[in-house]
């Protein structure tokens, strides 16, 4: 009995740029379905084209993977090192008379074509059924394909989809340099992989009908094929650079968090009634690629934006500290030596306000001032005597307090606000202008507990020794 599990999936990313969101959405839909069935999800990088493939691509696919969190359960396999077992291959193809040589030169393979248009038929070279010349020129290896009936793809997404076999040309296995093609090597490692489901985009449909008759002529056993639609923009159009990021890189760096583009990818074809927050367990749970939809996605970034809120909220406020630190870096924010302290604080008071990391740091900001902090234009406007006056006994007011919590901090400046005879709107302007310095902050009670006691009383301080001055 095979130790196998029942299902194994795999992502096979050619090593020619960043990770694409479509992509990535790929990945997860086969870690799901791995998952969902109890099976295995690998990687396999399809570096054949040597001279597009390079490193740093390699590099920046699985640092965006690893940031989703889609990791593979076995170590990934690089498929040019496979290049002898695809050769291998080839050799049993031509053995069974399912392969063969092709001397075509280059012209004439183009008079080929145009006849073949012509025809309305695939490429069919001279060599198919002649023997080998005898000369020592470079050849490529061809496919057999069958020239009559029909080849079916049983797409888990698309249903059956139907090729007829005189549409497919006799495609190169071997390049004349001993090269293996991109078909043949993924129906190899597929089969050696033992992948039992091919999750991939809908635009290698076309591969999977060539593919299905390799399979055959090898006496692998054919994968179930599941071909799901691209990602289009918000505008219907096919996704591109106008539509705002595309790489799985840009959206980590725009402050969305891996969870929720786990989430959100998720739903991009695919739903579990109305259900658009899920976690993980459920998600893995409900997948089904057959239940993927067989039209195209929309990228949304509203929805994206609220999915990823929702996430913000629930994040360890620790974590977000961290990654609020890193955005103010990028900002050029200076910050303190107890920034990341000051962060911790005033997060949980303010994360409620934010969709992503930027604009919880822009929510932030007034937390990591420092002193001495001079009152901005408006807030000076508004020291006029009587308020800076008020402001100063609120000060010794809020030095007596025995708790700096939100709650507490409230229940005080209505107090205080009481024995003025006045409303909060008397004072509470200049003490918020006092205490931000200018930048965005939440309510007053929110604002004094998020910047501490001795931050809060020193700018206060610094303020009205500021306005003493200047008046």
């Amino acid at each position: 009995m095979s130790d196998r599990p029942s299902v194994v999936t795999r992502f096979a990313p050619s090593p020619t740029g960043y990770l694409h969101i479509g992509g990535a959405r790929t990945a997860l839909f086969n870690w799901l379905y791995a998952r969902h069935t109890g099976g295995k999800f690998l990687i396999r990088v399809e570096d054949t084209d040597r001279e597009r493939s390079t490193p740093a691509a390699v590099d920046a696919i699985f640092e965006g993977l690893d940031w989703l969190g889609l990791k593979s359960d076995a170590e990934p396999l690089f498929q040019f090192q496979q290049a002898d077992r695809h050769r291998a291959a080839v050799q049993q193809l031509l053995d069974k008379g399912r392969a063969y040589r092709c001397w075509m030169s280059v012209e004439e393979l183009d008079i080929e074509r145009t006849k073949a248009r012509a025809e309305g038929r695939a490429i069919r070279s001279v060599w198919r059924d002649k023997d080998a010349p005898a000369n020592d020129k470079p050849f490529v290896v061809r496919f057999k394909g069958p020239l009559e009936g029909e080849t079916v793809v049983e797409d888990l997404v698309k249903g059956p989809v139907r090729f007829q076999n005189k549409e497919l040309d006799d495609l190169v296995l071997l390049r004349s340099d001993g090269a293996p093609t991109y078909n043949l090597a993924v129906v190899v490692d597929d089969h050696d992989m033992g992948v039992t489901h091919v999750i991939r985009g809908d635009d290698h449909l076309n591969n999977a009908a060539r593919q299905t008759l390799i399979y055959q002529a090898l006496d692998f056993a054919v994968p179930a094929f599941a071909h799901i639609p691209l990602i289009h923009g918000p505008d219907g159009a096919k996704l591109s650079k106008r539509h705002g990021a595309q790489a799985v890189g840009e959206f980590a760096d725009m402050g969305y968090l891996p969870e929720a583009m786990r989430n959100y990818l998720a739903r991009l074809g695919w739903g579990h009634g109305d259900d658009e927050i899920f976690s993980d367990a459920q998600a893995i749970s409900w997948f089904d690629v057959a239940d993927v939809g067989s039209a195209p996605a929309r990228l949304d970034w509203a929805k994206l934006n609220h999915i990823n809120s929702h996430y913000i909220r629930l994040a360890d406020d620790h974590r977000l500290a961290l990654l609020t630190s890193e955005a103010h870096e990028r900002l050029g924010t200076a910050l303190p030596a107890d920034g990341l302290a000051r962060l911790e604080a005033a997060i949980p008071l303010v994360k409620e306000g934010a969709a992503t990391i930027p604009e919880l740091a822009n929510l932030t900001l007034f937390a990591l001032k420092a002193r001495p902090l001079a009152p901005d234009e408006k807030t000076q406007g508004l020291l006029t005597d009587e308020t800076r006056e008020r402001m100063q006994r609120l000060t010794e007011n809020l030095a007596e307090a025995g708790s700096w919590a939100p709650a507490d901090l409230e229940a005080r400046l209505k107090d205080f606000a009481a024995q003025e005879g006045v409303g909060l709107g008397k004072f509470g302007p200049a003490l918020r202008g006092i205490l931000s310095g200018g930048s965005t902050a939440p309510d007053l009670a929110s604002t004094l507990a998020a910047v501490g006691r001795d931050e809060a009383l020193g700018r206060l301080q610094d303020a009205l020794f500021k306005a003493t001055k200047t008046l």
